[in-house]
């Protein structure tokens, strides 16, 4: 059995990337039926968890379908992390993901996440504590580098590979890109050839011909989709047909749209409630319909639904 299948499940794994208010469980339920072979959860704070916040719970909730399914966990004081890691490994998770790769300012203000990227021995702390204190695989997702001046993926991926990490994914942008310009996957291949751990490709895989050209272009052992699935599930069956060498499934038309928006809203109130899950449908409605004929219209009528009745009649509009 290879690394990556021991890790994941899978020889070449197809993996739904963790992003923080899209890739809850009913998200990720209908990722998997599309084809999506491993989950990760949207990221969950050490410190919240160490304090008891109740609204991890929700984050850390799992279905059998699903599996199998990474935690990803966030933090920057190293024994923290590895109690937490330690507190929900039993909770049916195949492995625990570290973030040292998300930009959002209040993250990295904190020291977490992509600034992590600038303290390679704290990071290696962070890795090597929560391998101690965990029975299950380690991986961590990374970034370039924290800026253009701070490009050092593949030196950083080396600590965290000496640390004791099972894989990295790599995210082919600076923090200080975010999510603009085009991402460069020369350095994934860089950070391959740098470690002899898995490496998982991340960033601009929009079809399955872009998936099939990551692999192609830099040698790694598993891709990772982000933004290329909000409001398209449908992307991980492309991608299983590209890298299978299987003609490519029709693009679906826009009544299978309104059915998988609606199925993604009814598991939302069932796992939810209709308040909060009503009010989270309206972003990724606007995803769903981008480009469909009268999608402007809609995505502003949508901000005034508060139910799931009020949503289907809505939807009744797309033909």
């Amino acid at each position: 059995m290879s690394l990556t299948n021991k890790i994941y499940g899978s020889d070449f794994p197809v993996i739904l990337a963790p992003m923080a208010g899209v890739t809850d469980l009913p998200f990720r339920l209908l990722c998997k039926e599309q084809g999506a072979e491993v989950m990760v959860t949207e990221m969950i704070s050490a410190k919240a968890l160490y304090y008891g916040n109740k609204n991890t719970l929700p984050l850390m909730q799992i279905e059998e379908e699903e599996e199998p399914v990474g935690v990803q966990i966030f933090g920057s004081e190293p024994e923290l992390m590895g109690q937490m890691a330690h507190k929900i490994e039993d909770r049916g998770f195949a492995f625990i993901d570290i973030n040292m790769g998300c930009p959002v300012p209040k993250i990295v203000n904190n020291h977490e996440g992509s600034a992590l990227m600038l303290d390679p021995i704290r990071a290696g702390r962070i890795v090597e504590e929560v391998v101690r204190a965990v029975s299950l695989p380690v991986t961590v997702k990374i970034r370039l580098g924290f800026d253009a001046g701070h490009v050092n993926a593949p030196e950083f991926a080396r600590v965290l590979e000496a640390h004791g990490a099972d894989a990295i994914a790599v995210h082919a942008r600076t923090r200080e890109q975010y999510y603009s310009g085009k991402a460069d996957w020369n350095m994934i291949r860089q950070v391959k050839e740098a470690v002899k751990i898995p490496v998982i490709g991340n960033g601009d895989i929009t079809c399955g011909a872009d998936a099939l050209r990551m692999k192609e272009e830099t040698g790694c052992d598993g891709v990772m989709i982000g933004r290329g699935a909000r409001g398209n599930p449908w992307i991980f069956r492309e991608v299983k047909a590209a890298l299978s060498g299987r003609p490519q499934p029709e693009r679906p038309d826009i009544h299978e749209v309104r059915d998988m928006l609606l199925r993604q809203a009814t598991l939302g109130v069932q796992y939810k409630g209709e308040y909060t899950a009503i009010r989270e449908m309206r972003k990724h409605t606007a995803w769903y319909t981008t480009g469909l004929p009268g999608s402007s219209r809609l995505r502003a009528a949508v901000n005034k639904v508060s139910t799931l009745e009020e949503l289907k009649n809505l939807l009744e509009g797309l033909r």
